[in-house]
């Protein structure tokens, strides 16, 4: 089963910046433990972090595709990062997110497959 893995923090770009060398290794050390557990029982299909949502572009619906700079949503948690991993089941997905890091909202949302 194909599951995405939406990683999200309040103002989790700022709170980035500020962190210390040591807190961001810790913070590396958690994604690390998550992606080796989902190795053991399925595989990482992919995962990145994702830049500033400042950076990012929003088209809009309807034929002109307004495009607006940021993200679609003003809200408080901003989306960090993800994965695409490839497990047995929801279950074993919601035991394996437990290992990330505790400061962040994991968000667990399987593909749908036709």
């Amino acid at each position: 089963m194909r599951i995405t893995v939406l990683l999200t923090q309040p103002d989790h770009y700022e709170r980035w910046d500020a962190m210390e060398r040591t807190e961001r290794d810790e913070f590396f050390a958690g994604l690390t433990r998550f992606a080796d557990a989902v190795a053991e029982r399925g595989s990482v299909v992919a995962g990145e972090g994702l830049a500033h949502h400042a950076q990012a572009r929003t088209l809009g619906p309807g034929p002109d595709r307004t495009v607006t700079d940021g993200p679609f949503a003003e809200a408080a948690e901003q989306l960090g990062g993800f994965y695409l991993v490839d497990l047995p089941d929801l279950g074993t997905a919601v035991e394996l997110a437990r290992l990330l890091p505790d400061q962040i909202t994991v968000e667990l949302r399987p593909a749908v497959v036709e």
